[in-house]
């Protein structure tokens, strides 16, 4: 990915926090989405919000599916699903966003909510969609939702193929505890920190009116950072002993030599959350299916192209192409397949 910032916004901070807040997300309508609730195997719900277009569209046998997973207190409405969606819309690609639990706009039922490492929800996830979608279907993650999927590529190896084409992370933290500790100094504490434990503080206390006893209340509001906050409430409700496992145990960084479909990670070395040293160089992955992008500039999920206030779809338009060249390749070895 050649990506060169814009003069007029330097620095991986402001590459971070303007797109998020005043770059322009989409060159077309804003998304609408049709929004499916299923039923978890666990007795739980997820909310699935799927594209939806009024340009007359190929059978859905002919059109690729992009899938794309949210970061950290995401959702279809943030400013990188949108832009991805609208690139899907451009390319009469069909698009689905799923929620992971407690993220859609209400909460879920079970005594549990979301982590970076939820390698098993994303396999269900991609193997209900796989069953109802003839077509090449490709899957893209971001931040939080980026290493999640890459971890399940990991983990299943080269039963992947069954429920993805190609896989694609970008800003994803894959050293976990390389993240957590920089996002946790600094002006990143005192920013980002902050913003995302607005929401998450809430929730849990929301979780733990649904199951009094959950976990300790007044550790959870003495929580002033990540670390504390996934030591009381993510590490033990998703079967970690600590902040500490968790990162471990979760980080797709690990399992990269293991995957076994196309796979791209993208991360921008100014990111302020992914210390550019905890990147993973080629010779370290070590594998033919990874292919890794590691721009200068470009923030966390920000990549601002153009005059100001500039827009997002560069980095969405670079992945989205390198996801449409796997998908070519594979219809390509199929129709010279004897068998294709």
């Amino acid at each position: 990915m050649k990506y060169v910032a814009p003069r007029w916004l330097p620095g991986g901070q402001l590459q971070t926090i303007w797109p998020a807040l005043a770059s322009r997300r989409v060159f077309g309508p804003r998304p609408r989405y049709r929004r499916e609730r299923w039923d978890t195997p666990d007795g739980d719900f997820v909310d699935v919000d799927f594209l939806e277009d009024d340009a007359p569209l190929p059978p859905a046998a002919q059109r690729p599916l992009l899938v794309v997973f949210h970061g950290l207190e995401g959702s279809s409405r943030s400013h990188y699903c949108e832009a991805f969606a609208d690139w899907a819309r451009e390319q009469g690609w069909a698009c689905a966003l799923p929620h992971f639990r407690g993220c859609s706009g209400e909460i879920n039922r079970a005594p549990r909510a979301y982590h970076s490492g939820d390698h098993a929800e994303i396999g269900w996830m991609l193997q209900r969609l796989r069953a109802s979608h003839p077509g090449p279907l490709v899957a893209a993650g971001v931040s939080l939702g980026g290493n999640a999927l890459l971890r399940w590529a990991g983990e299943v190896g080269e039963l992947a193929a069954r429920d993805a084409d190609a896989v694609a992370a970008v800003c994803s933290p894959i050293d976990l505890a390389a993240g957590g500790h920089a996002i946790g100094r600094g002006f990143n504490r005192q920013i980002y920190t902050r913003m995302f434990m607005r929401t998450l503080v809430p929730k849990a206390l929301g979780k733990l009116a649904q199951h009094p006893g959950l976990f300790d209340r007044h550790a959870l509001l003495a929580a002033r950072d990540l670390y504390a906050f996934d030591n009381v409430f993510t590490a033990p409700l998703h079967g970690f002993r600590d902040t500490e496992d968790y990162w471990q145990r979760a980080s797709a960084k690990p399992v990269l030599h293991r995957i076994r479909i196309p796979a791209l990670v993208v991360n921008a070395r100014n990111d302020p959350f992914v210390p550019a040293a905890s990147l993973p160089r080629s010779h370290e992955v070590g594998n033919r299916y990874v292919t890794l992008w590691q721009p200068a500039h470009g923030g966390h999920v920000g990549f601002a192209h153009g005059r100001p206030p500039g827009h997002v779809r560069a980095m969405p338009d670079a992945v989205g192409g390198w996801l449409a060249e796997q998908v070519g390749a594979i219809a390509a070895a199929g129709a010279q397949s004897p068998h294709g």
